[in-house]
């Protein structure tokens, strides 16, 4: 598996973006926005985000033990949802605590908002 650093999102950039189901994304766009999307793609990044989001604010020192992994895999998934906009880190003493970052999944829900037709717009 190859390292690569992924750019940091630019949550300004992102609001740019109308929900997929009024218009199509340009390709600037959907590279602005993929990056939060891969983030989220991995099922330890997503049940770490869970768990991040369950609560105001989250010690890397109880997000480790929920997983049988070692402290740097679970440091390196954090910093990819660092990364990608999805969660503020801050370091007190020894420890770094995470919470998630609202404005990022705002967002994200309002490019994925899809409005529902009316009922008799449905062929029986």
């Amino acid at each position: 598996m190859s390292k690569q650093e992924l750019p940091v999102v630019d949550l300004n950039a992102v609001a740019c973006c109308s929900p997929i189901a009024a218009r199509a994304m340009d390709a600037d766009q959907a590279a602005t926005v993929a990056p939060m999307f891969k983030a989220l793609g991995d099922p330890v990044r997503l049940r770490l985000m869970s768990m991040i989001a369950s609560v105001p604010e989250m010690c890397v020192c109880d997000l480790t033990p929920a997983f049988d992994l070692s402290g740097p895999t679970i440091s390196h998934h954090l910093k990819v949802l660092r990364e990608a906009g999805l969660v503020d880190a801050e370091r007190r003493g020894t420890w770094v605590w995470y919470r998630v970052r609202p404005e990022a999944f705002r967002r994200l829900g309002a490019l994925l908002e899809i409005p529902t037709a009316p009922a008799a717009d449905h062929a029986a």
